[in-house]
């Protein structure tokens, strides 16, 4: 409470106390009037309080992992736009045996580890490898030259370098299923931005998603240019990288935009997004992230769940997976990503059926 509310307050109560004695007028009505609006301020900062720690518990606690090690490793290569995705692998394989080196010799071997099961077989196309801190990368699957449909994945919180395998291993699983549907397709995953960190205040934030999408943003035009001609992009945006697609302005190339295991977006509906793309959203009957609440206070929260029908996107059937489980082979999730990524119609319903 202000001082001046404080002193509105009492100069009021201290009026009616006169009145009463004078008149008759019960003070202790008003004295309970203006108790009541005291408690039920303070409820109204309670209850706020209390939804601000229920989102940071709800996204906070179940993603937090081990930080990444800070292993040095050699400056990324920077490249001109107009090299093509040949060269960059080559030059990315060569960063990326550096690194093993480097790691190895600071005696990082766990790192080490990692990196040498990234380069296995030397056939790993990298379009971008930093090896420094928590790392950034984006790795191609299938032939992007000629793919006339490509799947972006964007991955959410605690996706680092030291994390990259399960981000991997689904965008292995996602390219194998578009591979039974046709042939030429193509998957990118797009770990091109510093995720939040464990647990910390930036993961109840958009303020690392508005850097990212940026990033994804100048890398969506980019894909565009390099494709094939006539080629078909997907945004596919799991968790926290919902948020980061939310605010990423695509071209039309990008013909859908799909939100799962969302915590929000940070947008009210569909309407908002500064996209034309076709929008989907779909969460599966395990997934945690469903008791988030979907508010937002000031900075914090993301709003509106996407899989809400008054944000307008498309509902897909996700299954009854958990939060890790949406590109998990032979789920029903998966299925109904690649469907939308090839053009096909997905089994749709109630977003988690």
């Amino acid at each position: 409470m202000t001082r001046a509310t404080a002193t509105a307050t009492g100069t009021g109560t201290g009026t009616a106390r006169a009145a009463g004695a004078a008149g008759g007028v019960g003070a202790g009505g008003v004295a309970c009037g203006s108790g009541r609006a005291r408690a039920q301020a303070r409820g109204g900062r309670l209850r706020r309080t209390l939804l601000a720690s229920l989102v940071a518990a709800a996204v906070v606690v179940p993603v937090s992992a081990a930080a990444s090690a800070q292993a040095p490793a050699p400056t990324p290569t920077v490249f001109a736009r107009d090299v093509p995705p040949q060269d960059r692998y080559a030059a990315n394989r060569d960063n990326l045996a550096e690194a093993v080196r480097i790691a190895q010799g600071a005696g990082r071997s766990a790192r080490a580890g990692r990196l040498r099961a990234m380069a296995a077989g030397g056939t790993a196309q990298f379009l971008a490898f930093d090896g420094r801190s928590r790392g950034r990368l984006v790795e191609v699957f299938g032939e992007l030259e000629t793919a006339d449909r490509i799947a972006v994945l964007v991955p959410g919180s605690d996706t680092t370098l030291d994390t990259y395998e399960r981000f991997r291993s689904g965008a292995v699983a996602l390219q194998q299923r578009l591979q039974a549907g046709n042939p030429r397709s193509a998957v990118v995953a797009w770990l091109g931005y510093d995720t939040p960190g464990t647990v910390s205040t930036t993961v109840l934030t958009a303020g690392r998603a508005d850097e990212a999408a940026a990033e994804l943003a100048a890398f969506l035009d980019w894909l565009r240019d390099m494709a094939a001609p006539g080629s078909r992009l997907s945004l596919l945006c799991h968790s926290y990288g919902s948020v980061v697609c939310a605010r990423t302005r695509t071209g039309p190339a990008v013909g859908d935009m799909v939100f799962y295991g969302s915590p929000g977006t940070g947008a009210g509906s569909v309407r908002e997004l500064p996209t034309a793309a076709r929008v989907w959203a779909g969460r599966g009957g395990a997934d945690w992230i469903a008791g988030v609440p979907h508010v937002r206070l000031g900075g914090v929260g993301f709003g509106t769940d996407p899989v809400d029908p008054a944000f307008g996107a498309r509902a897909f059937a996700a299954g009854a997976g958990g939060h890790s489980d949406y590109l998990k082979a032979g789920s029903r999730s998966l299925d109904a990503l690649a469907a939308i990524v090839l053009g096909t119609a997905p089994s749709q319903g109630a977003s988690h059926a």
